[in-house]
């Protein structure tokens, strides 16, 4: 009776996750085309960077927006989630759709104001996040906010 449940069980166990993890990875990879799409690429010393978002499946990666502007944290906060939203509405997406978000503050005597203007942007659910004080700069032109996020489409 042991050696049944255990034979069934590896069975079951099997059909859920294949055979081996590389079976799982392989089929996960080939549903999930990696496909780039970009508003222009970012370059340094004309080799690309980095590009303002990329899409992987139905997920898109948003890269690090930041800001110094004349004005407060409040200001920045704002200028940075457009910035974001833009990308986002480029790759198919919107707040809305938003699942993450990490956000670097110059100082943690920031954070108040930038919950200020950054609550109410992703509508009714808004995404896990991250928020980290940076207190020698953000690069570049050491900003005083940078946010990036994870959506999907």
């Amino acid at each position: 009776m042991k050696t049944e449940r255990r034979s069934v069980l590896k069975k079951l166990f099997g059909a859920i996750i294949g055979v081996s993890g590389a079976g799982l990875a392989a089929r996960a990879e080939a549903s999930l085309p990696v496909k780039k799409e970009s508003s222009g690429v970012v370059n340094f010393q004309d080799q690309p960077i980095f590009s303002p978002f990329t899409k992987y499946g139905n997920l898109v990666f948003v890269s690090g927006h930041g800001q110094r502007l004349e004005g407060d944290i409040k200001v920045h906060t704002d200028n940075v989630l457009n910035m974001i939203e833009a990308q986002l509405i480029k790759a198919g997406s919107s707040m809305e759709k938003v699942l993450k978000v990490t956000i670097f503050l110059e100082t943690k005597d920031d954070y108040h104001g930038m919950n200020e203007a950054y609550k109410g942007r992703f509508g009714k659910n808004p995404p896990a996040r991250t928020t980290v004080a940076v207190p020698n700069g953000l690069p570049p032109a050491d900003n005083l906010i940078q946010m990036d996020c994870i959506a999907y489409i």
